[in-house]
């Protein structure tokens, strides 16, 4: 009887509505975007590939959708070799012991048309509540191979340190080098399974 009630609890629990569908990021179309003043007077961009995840959709009731996402933290890139190695450092990222960051939605709502995605972001060994503005999702659309895709587009902004990430190297004006806000920018392109 307990074999059958938690089969049961373990089917509702992975069971997509009916009105839902799945649909897996397309790491080779998608990307994480992030930018931070620097010296309080100019901005470094970078950016994070290697994005992998599913997202339930549900049409009907699109605030019933839900995604999860990894991102290779190793795939940082500002553009600065030099830059690059000390942000994945224990400075900033500490790569070797933090591989991944992840984000689990929470829920997905509308706010006078924009849908606002509420979750959990993992990144530094910490989790935090994050809300991002989403644009999206496009319409359907099947491409050369035969695979349906489709894509959105999400912004946040982000507190450093909330997620132990301290290190400022304060400069002799008591400016930090890196400041604390960091602005992200995501791109996700999916594809129907």
């Amino acid at each position: 009887m307990k074999t059958a009630f938690l089969a049961a609890i373990l089917t509702a629990a992975f069971t997509v509505p009916a009105s839902a569908s799945t649909w897996q990021i397309d790491p080779a179309h998608s990307e994480a975007d992030f930018s931070v003043r620097h010296m309080a007077i100019s901005n470094v961009h970078g950016r994070f590939g290697n994005i992998n995840g599913s997202l339930v959709l549900d049409d009907k009731d699109i605030t019933k959708s839900s995604i999860k996402a990894t991102i290779d933290v190793s795939t940082l890139d500002s553009g600065v070799a030099q830059r690059d190695g000390h942000l994945k450092s224990p400075d900033f990222l500490d790569v070797a012991k933090y591989p991944q960051m992840t984000f689990v939605s929470k829920s997905l709502s509308s706010n006078n048309g924009q849908l606002q995605l509420n979750g959990d972001l993992t990144m530094h060994g910490v989790t935090k509540n994050v809300t991002l503005a989403l644009d999206g999702p496009s319409k359907e659309l099947v491409d050369s191979d035969g695979k349906t895709r489709r894509a959105f587009s999400a912004t946040t902004r982000i507190h450093r340190q909330d997620f132990g990430l301290v290190w400022s190297g304060n400069l002799k004006s008591g400016e930090a080098v890196v400041a604390d806000d960091v602005n992200i920018e995501l791109d996700i392109e999916l594809v129907k399974q």
